[in-house]
């Protein structure tokens, strides 16, 4: 566990420099939408990076900045570089989505392009910083970087004005999001439930969570790129997800490319593939309303985006 003041602290480090995202309701739903897609660098993940950045000391900026990310984390991280005046070096798959490096390289970072998964770029990651004496900013690993996300959570909470239980929903990758989130319904002693969603492409954390294990799980190509590859050995995040997640799911590539199509034509918003995981979880029926959805981030390639919505046009 993280202490809460922790999250009550990283939402004063960054406010103003990011975006209190809309809450909109679907009455035919029942479901709460909590917008991240319009956050400032299109994603959820720059809240506990600039978090993280600013609560170190200032020669630990100064060393300059590494990280691993599929595209999200690194904008955050590379944002924040740029704020503090620190470089950064961010590790990237040779399968990345080609929007996402460009718009870190465009933030100021340098990117360094690995082949193969996630798994390896984080341990290339790691292993830079090591031999480099560079400051490592982990996706997920790290208590102020789980206080940071968990600010969506405390954004929720001061929504939420009834008494109804709702299904706490959220895409789930190394963890870090939906720790936050779970550390702040625990505080507040909200007695709703919280689920992650995963695709089964690549289901290394529902692995974990149900077996114990990483081992023998595929990797394969997702839409969910930003929740891909195995979770770093020994990660904070595990003992969270055990004590405060309910349960973790999977959902399908077509799914998530349905919700992704769904997202365009009911609500006019641009979601990516990881954030349609937790839409798809309620419009396959996999979790019941009254629900809180969260659209963790925007940033899909804009041509996969157009094909999957002209394919899906009638999913309404």
């Amino acid at each position: 566990m993280i202490p809460i003041e922790w999250v009550f602290m990283a939402s004063e480090r960054i406010k103003g420099q990011t975006v209190r995202t809309p809450v909109t309701y679907d009455k035919e739903l029942n479901i709460f939408l909590k917008w991240e897609n319009k956050q400032i660098t299109g994603s959820f993940k720059v809240r506990g990076a600039l978090n993280k950045v600013l609560s170190l000391e200032n020669w630990e900026q100064k060393q300059g900045l590494v990280t691993a990310s599929a595209g999200n984390h690194g904008q955050g991280v590379a944002l924040s570089g740029r704020i503090i005046d620190a470089p950064v070096l961010i590790f990237v798959s040779d399968q990345a989505v080609s929007s996402k490096v460009d718009a870190m390289r465009k933030l100021g970072a340098e990117v360094c392009t690995v082949k193969g998964g996630y798994g390896i770029v984080e341990q290339a990651a790691l292993d830079y910083a090591s031999q480099n004496n560079a400051t490592y900013i982990s996706p997920y690993n790290d208590g102020q970087i789980i206080a940071g996300q968990g600010t969506i959570g405390l954004e929720l909470i001061h929504e939420l004005t009834d008494e109804q239980k709702y299904t706490w929903i959220a895409p789930v990758g190394g963890g870090g999001l939906i720790s936050g989130i779970g550390a702040v319904i625990r505080h507040f002693k909200m007695h709703h439930r919280l689920v992650g969603v995963q695709s089964e492409a690549s289901a290394f954390t529902y692995s974990l969570y149900h077996k114990g294990s990483q081992s023998n799980v595929p990797d394969l190509p997702t839409l969910a790129d930003g929740l891909s590859g195995p979770m770093q050995a020994g990660s904070i995040t595990l003992p969270m997800l055990m004590n405060l997640v309910d349960d973790i799911i999977t959902v399908t590539e077509l799914e998530i490319a349905q919700g992704i199509a769904y997202a365009w034509h009911r609500y006019h918003e641009i979601i990516e593939g990881s954030s349609a995981t937790a839409l798809a979880a309620v419009l396959t029926g996999k979790i019941k309303s009254p629900a809180i959805v969260i659209i963790s981030g925007g940033n899909i390639q804009p041509e996969i985006h157009e094909q999957i919505c002209q394919k899906y046009e009638e999913i309404i």
